[in-house]
């Protein structure tokens, strides 16, 4: 039986305090229409004023060259002041896990206790200072650079090994939509070639189907903290089999204002080709991203995959891929049963043997497409069969033959949404995918000026529905340096993007992929005015 509620009893004086509060404060309440029967306005979307973004240590290699490029996209709305910076993080500032090795133990010191502290080998700079803030944010740390203009991309190069994550902010009108690529080109040795990555906001769960502990292998994943307290991780591996048993991932402590790198062969004792990579945040937030180097077929970042979903995009495949392999995980308590359809320039396809793929759940399953575009570009479909089962998918894409072959991370990614950016663009050397799985939709790309000079230049392009139009993006009129792409959705259905970046050398196609998804450059922020009505009903009651 229902029983209705009896409101207790409020003493006088507390209305009659409340009634006061109301008064002296003034009620911002939401803006009501007279007619009760007429709906209430709805909210306005307005620039954000702050965005984090985090980059993660380029390389270890001497050799390796970097490039930074920071852009935000000029919006409507955000005006005044602003400025972009990004600052030194501490580097290997972990407290437990990064330490241990594949039987658990910590290393020792003299006295035969585990050190959870114990600082890297590329020298001191593991250890916070004494109020626990990392040595890259100390009072008065030199931003490495910055940007004080939007529409105006900014770059910074870096040589050598010693590079540190870094650790940014933009506020004001610099905030909204705000980007950072890093790419660093390794001519030689193991994970050569032409690593890409756009830096992350910090997020407490990332999913990294297509990261590999094989002997072949040496992938990390890199744990940044921008926080002034330490974060709590833990680091989860699963391969065809199910969940690879591992302690040593647990309860991997990051510093204040630091960033810290795991071998992911360290952490389970199977040497698994693919394998899925869990990062869960127990406390705090930090960005992650995974490196992963191979003997044979060069290196790249893993970026996170897009959240688990029934269906799913994987934008822009290149058209001389001479490899695809597909990773897919369910990480739910149900089995997933897929449909794979290649949308191609002309529409949609199925591949030939490659028509489903069943997941287990809590299992990492493998389709090896081989050269699944055949000399055209395209995007690989997801979609569920009978039920629809959240997954999450990447592919592993492989370009050149033999000893020049090199490769690159396609992560499933949501769609471009009101308007997505990415940066670092060249003359040459750049291809924009644009893929509409359902209906055909209308995009605006904008060039925006070069590093050096150059005036921006818009373009529309219409996609065909359940096709892939691969396109050298616009060229800013007399660009001098690099310059960035925002995609902005016009109408029609959902588009998802990809930017292709390629820097051949020596006959190794090198080349690096970035998925672009909706800036979050705008919130939502309801109506609201002062209603001193809520005032007069107080004192009646």
């Amino acid at each position: 039986m229902n029983r209705k509620t009896l409101p207790l009893p409020v003493p006088v004086p507390l209305l009659a305090a409340t009634g006061a509060l109301l008064l002296l404060t003034g009620v911002a309440a939401l803006a009501a229409p007279e007619d009760s029967g007429a709906q209430a306005k709805s909210a306005a979307r307005l620039p954000v004023e702050r965005s984090s973004l985090l980059c993660p240590a380029p390389s270890d290699s001497d050799l390796a060259e970097t490039s930074y490029t920071s852009f935000t996209p000029v919006v409507k709305g955000a005006g005044g002041e602003g400025e972009a910076s990004l600052l030194p993080a501490t580097t290997d500032g972990a407290e437990s896990g990064t330490d241990k090795k594949k039987d658990g133990k910590g290393k020792k010191d003299e006295d035969g206790k585990g050190d959870k502290s114990e600082k890297s080998e590329k020298g001191d700079k593991g250890a916070g200072d004494e109020d626990g803030k990392g040595a890259g944010q100390e009072a008065g740390a030199e931003p490495v650079f910055g940007a004080e203009e939007p529409g105006k991309p900014v770059g910074h190069s870096a040589s050598g090994g010693a590079e540190p994550a870094l650790i940014g902010t933009a506020e004001g009108r610099l905030a909204p939509g705000w980007t950072v690529q890093q790419s660093t080109k390794t001519p030689v040795g193991t994970g050569r070639g032409l690593s890409g990555l756009a830096c992350s906001a910090p997020d407490t769960d990332f999913w990294f189907p297509g990261a590999g502990t094989a002997g072949s292998r040496s992938d990390y994943v890199h744990l940044t903290n921008p926080d002034d307290s330490a974060a709590v991780v833990d680091v989860e591996l699963y391969g065809p089999g199910g969940a690879l048993k591992s302690e040593v991932g647990e309860d991997i402590q990051v510093r204040p204002h630091s960033s810290v790198s795991v071998l992911l062969s360290t952490l389970t004792e199977k040497a698994e080709a693919d394998v899925t990579a869990h990062v869960a945040v127990r406390s705090g937030r930090v960005s992650a991203a995974v490196h992963s180097a191979d003997e044979k077929t060069g290196g790249d970042w893993l970026a996170p995959a897009g959240d688990p979903a029934g269906s799913l995009v994987l934008p822009g495949i290149p058209k001389d891929a001479t490899s695809a392999r597909l990773i897919v995980f369910a990480p739910g308590e149900n089995d997933a049963d897929l449909r794979l359809k290649l949308a191609t320039p002309s529409g949609p396809i199925t591949p030939a043997g490659h028509e489903s793929l069943h997941v287990k759940a809590g299992m990492t399953a493998t389709a090896d497409l081989r050269d699944v575009t055949r000399g055209q570009p395209g995007s690989l479909l997801l979609s569920p069969g009978d039920k629809a089962v959240p997954v999450v998918a990447a592919l592993h894409v492989v370009r050149g033959k033999g000893e020049k072959r090199e490769s690159a991370f396609l992560p499933a990614t949501p769609s471009v949404g009101a308007r997505a950016s990415v940066a670092e663009n060249h003359a040459k050397g750049s291809v924009l995918s644009l893929a509409a799985p359902g209906a055909a939709g209308k995009v605006k790309v904008t060039a925006s000026a070069g590093t050096r000079g150059g005036t921006p230049v818009s373009k529309t392009y219409r996609v065909k529905s359940g096709s892939t139009l691969a396109v050298a993006p616009p060229v800013p009129e007399g660009l001098k340096g690099t310059y960035a792409l925002t995609v902005e959705h016009l109408s029609g259905g959902p588009v998802h993007a990809s930017r292709l970046l390629e820097a051949p050398e020596d006959g190794i196609p090198m080349f690096t992929i970035q998925t672009l998804s909706d800036d979050g450059g705008t919130v939502a922020v309801p109506e609201a005015e002062q209603d001193l009505s809520v005032v007069q009903d107080a004192e009646q009651d």
